[in-house]
This record gives C-alpha cells, sequence and structure tokens, in this order.
C-alpha cells in the first residue's frame, strides 16, 4: 500500500518505511499521497523520477549477495536498507561496501551465553579463506571456542526471541546436529553488516561449489528464515509417555525441538522429507493416543515411524500442517538424500 511518498527521492514508500524516511530529514521529505497538498513541481518531480528510476540510480552497483528485505521482515533490516540505499549511497559507491564484501571480518558481539544465558562480549573472525566464522571466549585466546564451516552456516534475525530488536540467531552444523548461537550490537548498521558478510562467504562458497550456477540459483540459499516456529506438545517413539511442551523450529526439511526457544542444541530433530518418499501429514491423532493436553493433533507419517504432536489452536494446528504439506510437495535435491541418509533423530 504504497500511500506515502518521498518528494525529494521521487519514489512511493508504505506507511511503514514512510516513519523510517522521516528518521533521515536531510535526505528524504515524506508526504501522504491522499492527505496532504502538493504543488505543480512536486508532481512534475514525482512524474519524471518514480521508484523504478531511483532503483536503477541507488541500487546500480548493489552485490547480489546484499540481503533487500521486504515488508515481511524485521524492522532494523528495513530500516538499515534504507539508510544503506538513499543515505550512505553504498550502492552506487562500491568502496562504501567493505565493511561486507571484504572477505575478512572482526570485532565484537554480544553472545549469550550456553548455560547461564548471560550476554557477554565477544571476539568473532569471518574468513573467507579459511572458510570459518570463528569466536573466542578470551581476547587473546589462541584457539576459539568455536569454529563454524561457512559451508553449513545460517544466519536469521530474531528480535523477538532473542529480546533485542537487533538480535541475530546463528546457527552451524557440529556432528550433523544444528548448533545455535544468539548475538547481538548495540549498533544497527555493524550487525546488519555482519549479516550481510555472512551472506557474501556463503555466495563465494557457492561460487566455488556450484561452478555453472547463475547469482539467481545460488542467491536463495545464502540465508533463510525459519518457515515456521512455536510450541506444540510432543510423545516420544513408544508413544506410551505422556505428551510435553517443547519450541519447534521448521528449518528447511529439519524439524527440530527444544526445551526453550534460546537452547544451544536441539533435543531432537526430525527429518521431512517428500511425498515420493513415503512422508506424509495427517490431521489429528491416532484414537489411542492418551496423555496431549492440548487437543489440536499432527500426525508425521516417515517411512520409519509415525511422530505425534498437538497444537494448543485450531490456528495453530492448521498454520503447522499448512508448512509441512509445503515440504512434503517439495521434492528431495540429490543432496538431501544424503542429509537423510545421515540424519541422527535423538529421541
Amino acid at each position: 500500500d504504497p500511500d506515502w511518498a518521498s518528494h525529494s527521492l521521487g519514489i512511493f514508500i508504505c506507511l511503514n518505511c514512510s516513519g523510517i524516511h522521516r528518521n533521515i530529514p536531510q535526505v528524504s521529505k515524506v508526504k501522504s499521497v491522499r492527505l496532504d497538498d502538493w504543488d505543480d513541481a512536486q508532481v512534475e518531480f514525482m512524474a519524471s523520477n518514480g521508484n523504478n528510476v531511483a532503483k536503477a540510480k541507488y541500487e546500480s552497483k548493489m552485490p547480489p549477495f546484499y540481503y533487500k528485505p521486504t515488508f515481511l521482515d524485521c524492522q532494523l533490516l528495513r530500516e538499515q536498507w534504507i539508510r544503506a540505499k538513499y543515505e550512505r549511497k553504498e550502492f552506487i559507491h562500491s568502496e562504501k561496501q567493505e565493511p561486507y564484501s571484504a572477505g575478512y571480518r572482526e570485532g565484537f558481539l554480544w553472545k549469550r551465553g550456553r548455560d547461564n544465558g548471560q550476554f557477554l562480549s565477544r571476539k568473532f573472525v569471518l574468513s573467507e579463506r579459511e572458510g570459518a566464522l570463528k569466536y573466542f571466549n578470551k581476547n587473546d585466546a589462541k584457539e576459539p571456542k568455536a569454529i563454524m564451516k561457512i559451508e553449513h552456516l545460517n544466519a536469521t534475525f530474531q528480535p523477538a526471541k532473542i529480546g533485542n530488536p537487533h538480535g541475530l540467531q546463528i546457527t552451524y552444523l557440529k556432528d550433523n546436529s544444528t548448533r545455535n548461537i544468539f548475538v547481538y550490537h548495540e549498533d544497527g548498521k555493524e550487525i546488519v553488516d555482519w549479516f550481510n558478510a555472512i551472506r557474501a562467504a556463503r555466495f563465494h562458497y557457492l561460487q566455488v561449489a556450484f561452478p555453472g550456477a547463475s547469482d539467481a540459483d545460488l542467491v536463495p540459499k545464502l540465508s533463510r528464515n525459519y518457515l515456521k516456529e512455536g510450541y506444540m506438545e510432543k510423545t516420544g517413539p513408544k508413544q506410551t509417555e505422556g505428551f510435553k511442551k517443547r519450541w519447534f523450529t521448521m528449518d528447511d526439511r529439519r524439524l527440530m525441538y527444544f526445551k526453550d526457544p534460546l537452547d544451544a542444541f536441539a533435543r531432537g530433530e526430525v527429518f521431512i522429507g517428500s511425498k515420493e518418499n513415503s512422508y506424509k501429514v495427517l490431521e489429528g491423532l491416532p484414537p489411542s493416543t492418551q496423555g496431549n493436553h492440548w487437543q489440536h493433533g499432527i500426525t508425521i507419517v516417515t517411512p520409519d515411524r509415525k511422530f505425534l504432536f498437538a497444537c494448543e489452536t485450531e490456528d495453530d494446528q492448521l498454520e503447522w500442517i499448512t508448512t509441512f504439506q509445503k515440504v512434503i510437495s517439495r521434492p528431495m535435491l540429490p543432496q538431501e538424500y544424503a542429509v537423510e541418509a545421515h540424519f541422527k533423530h535423538k529421541p
């Protein structure tokens, strides 16, 4: 609903973004398309410019890996995109892209402690040459606390979950299990630069791994938001024990469950394959099921066993079923068969 406009830039914008544009009045002057008075010169300027003209100018040297947010993304990503594009003019002047395009980055981020939940300052180093993101528990430490291979790295903004508007969740694979790290930085530009530096590193890694692939093929693989997250109840493999409330994350084909949303490791992971491989999702639970407090059941059928879940509301149940159906209806890629074969489900 682009009912607002920046009459100094000559572009139409939505209500949410108009608020961000108002915060940079030296660059962008905002008016309502419907409610404000427009003089002839302003109307003519809008007519001779427009969003496509502005895009051609302000995104002329935008690197393919840089994340371009949509209206669904968090406030921080949208604000830093607008500031990068119009205020700092990063996509007109390539030298301004150095913080995320250099292939190496180091700095300090506030990282949540795995056991005590406290955020402490930690040194992070991202090196494309070494193919890894590392962090160190002490500034002068010789050995990193963790080495996260760029090959298995993902980053996604999670402000609500982390409880900070700049909260970033970084995940990597450790012994074929997903490990979560939760970080933030007080400066919004700094944390978004880290996010795009990770995407740049993954882009260059994938260019080498898939030499024939186009940018359009690679960009969707750089980072991914979770398909769905939320609470459900689950029971164990024998389906005789009581149901326990767990936090679930659907990450591509991995359904992970945690005791707490900010746990470092999942209690278990379930691989969700495709319908061609005998995976399916059913509404409801088998008639003999007992021990669930929530009434809106879901059964996932895999080649090995059935997984039983219960949702608190019918809306939750419908959303989860829709998410599972999307995954199951998607044919499996060759590399996903290898993941399925190595997958270790922890009961």
